[in-house]
């Protein structure tokens, strides 16, 4: 373990000790290690199936809107017959054709699609990433095997650990995968005030596991616009604010209410959210629909360790550092076989906000 990992680590510790300390709410934007993202558009390879007009579509704009080179296009043809899940064998040889294109810059694969989002019970973004485990089929309540990547320090995955992260933008409607493209490279512009939702539910079998992980309600990082509210309650509505939201439940009900601010991050620790199956009530694209920019769930039955889910201290400890949503979020995954990542992958809402603290309004209880 490198020095700069410890010391992440301790700060991520240091930040739930002040959060759970019985005190008036205090300003945590000591807490916060400015280091930006060193990920470009010469970083990312867009994958697409070019039996798919939708995804042809996407990945067109998605190329255009980030300014990637075309040389890192790369079209798969992906069989009709293969749908929500495909076979370890069959990906095999997808994921072999998409390494071979792919150049020593590469950190990061977006796959431009909804289905397939699964190789038998692992996601397909993880299964890209750290390749597929079968053992964890064996055993879908079992632990997960540890990624190396979790609250890591690197900076560049590929050089420093041999790992191209991945991300899926979901196509099953254009405008929607157009609108989360647009909401990604605006968010690398300007940051509004904020907040943070945590909820603790009365699901406890969903909500128990993450809440060691909430702040204190009604602390704050000022030098980030940042509101942090822990609430006991079974949802929010109506909030014009969210930049991020964190729950458990099987489902999450009123974010149509919601007003999600540019790179906004929502999940809900259930089962069945990395099924992308449009009749799923439960499918964590309902979050990049409500206006989200990234979300994350698992694509087969997982009990409800932690390890598997986000860890949204870790999640926010290195957004808040400047780094992209993808690096944020897949460093906040401890056992990632079954989780699918979803959203646009360069998002940076933090990248370019100096670590001064700002004068922020008081915020009032609600």
């Amino acid at each position: 373990m490198t020095l700069l990992r410890f010391n992440l680590i301790q700060l991520v510790l240091c930040w739930f000790c002040v959060c759970s300390l019985p005190s008036i709410a205090a300003d945590l934007s000591n807490t916060v290690i400015y280091r930006p993202s060193q990920l470009t558009a010469k970083n990312i390879a867009v994958v697409f199936n070019q039996n798919d007009a939708k995804s042809i579509e996407v990945a067109d704009y998605y190329v255009s809107a980030r300014s990637i080179p075309a040389q890192n296009l790369i079209g798969l043809d992906i069989p009709a017959e293969v749908q929500n899940t495909i076979s370890p064998e069959r990906f095999a040889i997808l994921k072999q054709s998409i390494d071979s294109r792919l150049n020593a810059d590469i950190q990061v694969i977006v796959m431009v699609w909804t289905s397939p989002f699964a190789v038998s019970c692992n996601s397909i973004t993880s299964a890209m990433s750290l390749g597929y485990q079968a053992a964890q089929c064996e055993d879908l309540c079992g632990v997960g095997k540890p990624s190396p990547y979790f609250n890591s320090a690197s900076l560049h995955p590929f050089r420093d650990l041999g790992i191209r992260l991945s991300m899926l933008i979901p196509t099953d409607s254009v405008p929607a995968a157009k609108a989360l493209i647009d909401r990604g490279v605006l968010s690398n512009f300007s940051v509004n005030e904020g907040s943070a939702y945590f909820l603790k539910t009365a699901d406890a079998a969903r909500s128990k596991p993450r809440e060691r992980f909430f702040p204190k309600d009604l602390d704050t990082v000022q030098s980030r616009k940042l509101y942090l509210r822990t609430l006991n309650t079974e949802h929010i509505q109506h909030k014009r604010d969210v930049m991020f939201y964190f729950t458990g439940q099987t489902a999450v009900s009123h974010l149509d209410t919601l007003n999600f601010l540019p790179g906004a991050v929502g999940d809900h620790l259930t089962s069945f959210g990395g099924d992308l199956t449009l009749s799923n009530p439960s499918r964590i694209t309902q979050w990049t629909e409500a206006g989200a920019t990234g979300s994350y769930g698992t694509v087969s039955e997982p009990c409800n360790y932690w390890q598997k889910f986000s860890n949204p201290q870790i999640l926010i400890s290195h957004y808040l550092a400047g780094e992209t949503l993808i690096e944020s979020y897949w460093k906040s995954v401890a056992w990632p076989t079954q989780g699918l990542f979803i959203g646009e992958p360069l998002a940076t809402p933090y990248q370019k906000i100096p670590l001064t603290t700002e004068a922020m309004s008081p915020i009032k209880a609600d």
